[in-house]
């Protein structure tokens, strides 16, 4: 379903709020934690705009004067969330090839990695926007777009300039680094979205993020000779 027309949206389809200031800015921000809490206990269908209401303390009419209806609301609280999710990771994606110990800093890496994303309330995003994709399919594109960008991206870029030193023999960097995402962060997160409650103590997670990275070079890693 798309956006209602009642306003301006990115590229994405997710509206463009403009964000007001003083107490105006203050009962948007409580709109929108509110709206979060509810959508990610409920979802989409169940959440309740009299629920949202409550909950940020803030009239019905002012949060349709904000956001227009449950559809722009939705749209903007989870999309204005998106971009922000992955944002922990910036600093060690653009310290790969520069790196003295290869294996070492990706088990880094992907370890920060998979942290940041088995966070509950990761987690529960994830969950809410696989859940809604089919009604909501710029969500889906959206957070495709931000993890490539943020992660995959300049991994891409790393592997790259380690394939020009003849560190890595890597044909296809994109696909290298979709492989490494598999082997390694992919497992644990796959298990999380479906099985919540899975135990995944730090040896464990350890164990599986470095058997991946250890899967992962052994397919691209160049020979030392001599």
């Amino acid at each position: 379903m798309a956006a209602s027309s009642a306003g301006p949206t990115d590229e994405y389809g997710i509206p463009i709020i403009p964000v007001p200031v003083d107490a105006a800015q203050r009962k948007r921000r409580a709109i929108i934690d509110a709206a979060l809490a509810e959508f990610l206990r409920e979802g989409y269908s169940a959440a309740s705009m009299d629920a949202i209401t409550a909950r940020s303390g803030v009239s019905k009419a002012t949060i349709y004067k904000h956001f227009g209806n449950k559809e722009r609301l939705f749209l903007a609280v989870i999309g204005g969330i998106l971009p922000s999710t992955y944002a922990d990771l910036e600093p060690f994606n653009s310290t790969i090839a520069q790196a003295a110990d290869l294996r070492a800093a990706l088990v880094r890496l992907t370890l920060d990695w998979t942290r940041i994303l088995l966070r509950p309330d990761i987690m529960s995003l994830r969950r809410l926007v696989i859940g809604e994709i089919d009604r909501f399919p710029q969500l889906g594109q959206l957070w495709y777009r931000v993890s490539y960008d943020m992660n995959n991206g300049p991994l891409v870029e790393a592997f790259t300039e380690l394939g020009r030193r003849g560190v890595l023999d890597v044909p296809d960097p994109a696909l290298a680094v979709q492989q490494l995402v598999a082997c390694t962060v992919g497992v644990p997160q796959l298990v999380r979205t479906f099985r919540p409650d899975a135990e995944l103590d730090e040896a464990e997670l350890t164990r599986l993020i470095t058997s991946g990275v250890d899967l992962f070079l052994a397919g691209y890693s160049v020979p030392r000779q001599g």
